[in-house]
């Protein structure tokens, strides 16, 4: 080999010696080429967590939704009889009382048949009165009739042929005749009598419709309408289904807020419930109580209407205006909760990322219940006490060994919601 060769062949040496020398500094640890010992990271290091425990708490879940306030009690007064409007007292706004008289009207044919019957009392107490006459002038005639009688019989039998038995006959003859005068004159008595029940009926009768001309308030309330002036011709409210009304009345000194519950959470409303109150157009807050509901849904809405009674002495709040109300629909005060940044929720079914004992992570599914504003209720699938995975799930993958580290801001939302309750 000559000596170019020579120096070709350990060029190529040196080069390859230097490119080898490269590549295993370039898969050695970070401090390849300086002094020292450098620790290396091993590919099963633990990999750092933000875990919560699984914790029992008061958890709700509250709907918020418009109500409309409405009167507790609203009518239509109609007139029972027909008849002019003498008067009327009242207008829109006032506000009345129960027995008030609101508006008069003028029936004169109700008047006259009002003292036609009173005249009819009257006569019927004076029958009554010629009859009790004539009962005791039958009962006079018959005493002295039946006397005259009784002696003559006793003579007839003290002296037997004494008396003539035409003469006994006669005599007895008229005493009965005088005691069924008695009987028919104690017989018209009780008829008159019954007459006069009769009377008295009728009088009744017309003095009750004679009431009705007096319109009066059935409760406390404002007169929300006005139908009818003076002079004005009401028609009968029984007899005439198309008759117009005199007024309105509304009492609103309580009002019924009226509340539409979805379908999905009719089920969970109950008597008793509470309910967050606020008035935008007065920007008021107050507390309620659900009083009752129509335990039906409406099929046009899918709704059930539930109402809460709101008490209105001040007369602040009008029918129609809309309040917020938020109603704790579903509430259980130990349930068992995780937050909701630990759910991975599938088309399927929902899990959470569990860390067990020796740190190393389990896919868990379970089943919730009650959704509150930042936990949910777990009714299987997980124990109280449970370390699970919150934030950045896709990170983690079951199998894997973690170093758990307890949230703060989870216990800080823990610690607030049971102030809060």
């Amino acid at each position: 080999m000559t000596a170019g060769m020579r120096k070709q062949t350990s060029f190529l040496v040196e080069k390859v010696a230097g490119l080898a020398l490269i590549a295993v500094c370039m898969g050695a640890a970070p401090g390849c080429g300086h002094s020292g010992d450098s620790p290396s990271v091993s590919a099963d290091a633990p990999v750092p967590a933000a875990v919560v425990q699984v914790r029992r708490m008061p958890l709700s879940n509250t709907l918020s939704i418009a109500g409309e306030f409405i009167p507790y009690q609203e009518v239509e007064l109609h007139g029972k009889v027909a008849g002019y409007i003498r008067n009327i007292n009242v207008d829109i706004g006032d506000r009345v009382h129960t027995g008030q008289v609101l508006a008069v009207l003028e029936i004169p044919e109700l008047t006259a048949q009002l003292q036609a019957a009173s005249a009819g009392v009257r006569h019927s107490r004076e029958e009554i009165t010629h009859a009790q006459n004539e009962v005791s002038r039958a009962e006079a005639d018959h005493a002295s009739l039946h006397a005259a009688a009784t002696r003559l019989r006793q003579a007839s039998e003290a002296r037997p042929g004494l008396i003539a038995e035409q003469e006994l006959d006669d005599a007895t003859a008229k005493d009965r005749s005088a005691e069924a005068e008695v009987d028919a004159a104690k017989s018209a008595l009780s008829a008159s009598r019954q007459q006069l029940e009769v009377s008295q009926a009728d009088q009744q009768h017309y003095a009750a419709l004679s009431e009705y001309s007096r319109i009066t308030a059935p409760f406390d309330g404002v007169v929300t309408a006005r139908y009818a002036d003076t002079g004005s011709l009401i028609q009968a409210g029984t007899s005439n289904v198309s008759s117009a009304p005199v007024v309105k009345l509304s009492q609103v000194n309580v009002l019924r807020l009226r509340i539409p519950v979805p379908e999905s959470l009719a089920a969970s409303v109950h008597d008793g419930e509470p309910a967050d109150i606020r008035v935008k157009a007065t920007d008021e807050r107050f507390s309620g109580k659900v009083m009752r509901s129509s335990d039906s849904l409406d099929r046009s809405t899918r709704t059930m209407q539930v109402e809460v009674d709101v008490p209105n002495q001040d007369y602040k709040l009008t029918p129609g205006m809309y309040a917020e109300v938020s109603l704790r629909v579903q509430n259980d005060p130990n349930a068992l909760t995780v937050p909701l940044q630990a759910l991975d929720r599938g088309d399927n079914k929902t899990t959470v990322l569990l860390v067990n004992s020796q740190n190393h992570v389990e896919e868990r599914e379970i089943h919730t219940g009650i959704e509150g504003p930042d936990r949910i209720q777990v009714l299987s699938g997980l124990n109280e006490g449970d370390r699970v995975i919150v934030g950045n799930l896709s990170k983690y993958r079951p199998g894997q060994l973690v170093d758990p580290k307890l949230s703060t801001m989870a216990d800080e939302n823990y610690s607030a919601e049971r102030g809060a309750h």
